[in-house]
């Protein structure tokens, strides 16, 4: 089992920046692809990025050049660093652990003001 706690979420205006992190304890491998998603107001969960303990990433076409997700660090945490923040980008990010099985936290919301 792994238990995934997001945090860092908040209220920013446009073009305003947030860190994201995600702490991870349990059953962590090194195998192990820690991903964030967003599921906007009414709309479906998308992907966001995603990192290997290797800092192998991969980024949405609409966060690239604006995001950087960080490798885990010695205690399993994982940063989302959010630039150039715009009103599309609200969200509740949620973190996800995958490694065979999927596993989820329940998200930190981030609200982005005009």
């Amino acid at each position: 089992q792994v238990q995934l706690v997001e945090s860092g979420g908040g209220l920013v205006q446009a073009g305003g920046s947030l860190r994201l992190s995600c702490t991870a304890s349990g059953s962590i491998s090194r195998f192990g692809v820690f991903r964030w998603y967003r599921q906007g107001p009414g709309k479906p969960r998308e992907f966001v990025a995603s990192t290997t303990r290797r800092s192998i990433t991969n980024y949405a076409d609409s966060v690239k050049g604006r995001f950087t997700i960080s490798a885990p660090d010695a205690a399993n945490t994982v940063y989302l660093q959010m630039n150039r923040l715009t009103v599309e980008d609200t969200a509740l990010y949620l973190c996800n652990y995958h490694t065979g099985a999927d596993y989820w936290g329940h998200g930190t919301q981030v609200t982005v003001s005009s």
